[in-house]
């Protein structure tokens, strides 16, 4: 299971390598406005939210945005939301971001699971979970 905990120290010289993390139906968040409001909009259409915290200097975060981005086609009655911790410093530092990728499945703005690492199975494990959990609540 890969993870970054820490930023490399980075060459002047060398070129950022900017991933395309947003792509499906993944959302990026920039600002905490744009945060609350995704969180609003999904309370309002009882979305459960995922939040991945990411950076993009970090191997294991370029590795499973292709999965994340997929997973997000898959199932459209989530919310999938990407979260650049050095974007969003303070506010990564809020959330007690200690590695990246780090996954919050979040409930009407609160937290209801988490998945630290860059794990495929794990993380599918989890949204197929919340997807059923979602499609059992609408059929009640």
């Amino acid at each position: 299971m890969g993870l970054c905990s820490s930023k490399p120290e980075t060459r002047d010289d060398e070129p950022e390598n900017h991933v395309e993390f947003s792509a499906g139906n993944v959302h990026l968040v920039t600002t905490k406005e744009a945060w609350d409001e995704k969180l609003a909009e999904a309370s309002r259409g009882g979305k459960i939210v995922v939040a991945n915290f990411s950076a993009t200097w970090c191997g294991p975060c370029k590795m499973i945005a292709p999965f994340y981005s997929e997973l997000s086609e898959k199932y459209p009655s989530l919310m999938f939301l990407v979260v650049d911790v050095d974007e969003l410093t303070d506010f990564s530092t809020s959330w007690d971001i200690k590695a990246t990728p780090t996954f919050f499945f979040l409930k009407e703005g609160q937290q209801i699971d988490k998945l630290v690492g860059a794990n495929k199975p794990e993380l599918q494990r989890k949204i197929t979970a919340m997807a059923d959990s979602v499609a059992h609540d609408h059929r009640i």
